[in-house]
């Protein structure tokens, strides 16, 4: 596992040990970011699983920013520390060891807008639907916003919630990455 491309490519990621984490492979990550645009010009990153924090570090090596992480899990959030450090990228992030619709309301009393988000829950424990329908209650999301969320290929994602809108479903064998765009 790797930084595939920008300012940090080439960099080797830790990964989480066990099986409660599944980072995403780095030929998806690649997928990802030639679907949503290969590199950004700033912006405020959101990655709710971070889990290794590859999504967030890939988008901040490719140009966005600042990114925060946030991942339930103590391990995990260690792993996203040692990422950041070994790609020196701490200064660019924020690290948040919490569960995901806790920080959703914690980071809306911050009155945060994001530009970009990932969502990559374990396939078990998927809320994608109700997480994106409270990132766009609170404002969290900037208008066009892109998210992008990994699931089962089991789950089918809605068209539309609110002002949240599908733009694009990609499989990959069981992974499918589904890609939303915040239209107001």
């Amino acid at each position: 596992m790797r930084v595939v491309s920008g300012s940090k490519k080439g960099h080797p990621l830790q990964a989480v040990s066990g099986k409660g984490t599944r980072p995403t492979v780095d030929k998806v990550k690649e997928s990802i970011f030639n679907m949503i645009g290969p590199y950004f010009d700033g912006g405020l990153a959101l990655d709710l699983y971070a889990g290794t924090g590859g999504l967030g570090i890939e988008a901040l090596s490719r140009g966005v920013e600042r990114c925060i992480f946030i991942d339930a899990n103590r391990k995990a959030v260690s792993v996203v520390y040692k990422n950041l450090d070994a790609t020196g990228l701490r200064d660019q992030a924020e690290v948040y060891c919490n569960d995901a619709n806790r920080a959703l309301n914690a980071l809306a009393k911050r009155e945060l807008v994001f530009d970009l988000v990932f969502l990559d829950p374990p396939y078990a424990e998927q809320k994608i639907e109700s997480q994106l329908g409270i990132m766009n209650d609170h404002g969290l999301l900037a208008s066009g916003a892109l998210i992008v969320a990994e699931h089962d290929a089991k789950d089918k994602m809605c068209e539309q919630i609110a002002d949240i809108v599908k733009i694009r479903e990609t499989t990959y064998g069981q992974t499918v990455i589904t890609i939303y765009r915040k239209e107001i």
